[in-house]
C-alpha cells in the first residue's frame, strides 16, 4: 500500500471512525482496562521521547508530527518550544487547540495534513509518536529521510516492534482486511530499518532507545540523529 493510500486510511479512521475513541483515551474520564493499558504505555513513551529534548526549549522549533489531541504539544509548549503541531486528522486538531491553555496559545501553531510537507519548514527537533506505525518499510523510510533533511538536531520517533504478538495481528489483519477497523501496524526490525536508512544515505545515525510495552500497548522508540 502507497504512503498516500495509507495516510487516506489513517486520515479517515482518526477524523471519521474513532475522534471520540481517541478524545477520551487522553483525558482523564474512565476507559477499560485493555485502554487503560494503551493509556499508560502512551504516557510512559511520551516522557522517554520528551527526555532526548533538551528540559529548555525556548528558542527552538520544534514539529509535533502526528499531534493528535495535543499531549506533547502542551509539554513541548510548557518546556519554551515554539511548536507546530500537525495531524491528518483536523477533528484532532481541534481538541488539541482547545485543551492547549490560554497562556500557551503563542507558542503553538496548529494545522492539519500531512506532516511530511515541505511547507512547515525547518526544524530544531521533530517527535513523531506512533505516527508513522502504519507504513511499509520504503515509506518509512522516505519519511524520515523527509524529516531528516529538514531537523537540525533529531527526530525522535515511534515504530511497531516485530514480537510474535504483533506480527500475529498483522497477519491477521491482513488475511481479514475491514474498512472500519484501525489501521493496521506495519511493525519494523529496528536493525532493518537502519540498514534500510543507510543504503538511502540518511541524514544521520540511527539508534534504537527503549521498548515500551505496558498490556495493550507495545511501542519501540528510535532516534534519527545528524
Amino acid at each position: 500500500m502507497s504512503y498516500e493510500r495509507t495516510l487516506a486510511r489513517v486520515e479517515t479512521y482518526f477524523d471519521k471512525t474513532a475522534t471520540r475513541t481517541w478524545e477520551r483515551l487522553t483525558s482523564d474520564a474512565p476507559v477499560s482496562r485493555i485502554r487503560e493499558t494503551v493509556r499508560r504505555g502512551r504516557d510512559e513513551m511520551r516522557d522517554q521521547m520528551l527526555s532526548r529534548l533538551p528540559q529548555d526549549l525556548r528558542g527552538a522549533r520544534v514539529l509535533d508530527a502526528g499531534c493528535g489531541a495535543g499531549q506533547m504539544t502542551q509539554a513541548l509548549a510548557e518546556r519554551g518550544a515554539d511548536v507546530v503541531a500537525i495531524d491528518i486528522s483536523p477533528s484532532l486538531v481541534e481538541i488539541a487547540r482547545k485543551r492547549l491553555p490560554i497562556d500557551l496559545h503563542g507558542r503553538v501553531r496548529f494545522t492539519s495534513g500531512d506532516m511530511l510537507s515541505d511547507g512547515l519548514g525547518r526544524f530544531d527537533h521533530v517527535l513523531a509518536m506512533d505516527s508513522l506505525i502504519y507504513y511499509a518499510e520504503d515509506d518509512l523510510t522516505r519519511a524520515l529521510m523527509s524529516l531528516g533533511r529538514r531537523t537540525n538536531n533529531n527526530v525522535v520517533f515511534t515504530v511497531a516492534p516485530r514480537t510474535p504478538l504483533l506480527m500475529a495481528m498483522w497477519r491477521m489483519g491482513q488475511m481479514f482486511p475491514r474498512a472500519d477497523r484501525s489501521p493496521i501496524m506495519v511493525p519494523h526490525a529496528p536493525a532493518r530499518l537502519m540498514r534500510s536508512l543507510c543504503d538511502a544515505g540518511a541524514p544521520g545515525t540511527l539508534t534504537a532507545l527503549n521498548r515500551i510495552s505496558v498490556g495493550f500497548y507495545i511501542s519501540q522508540a528510535m532516534e534519527l540523529t545528524e
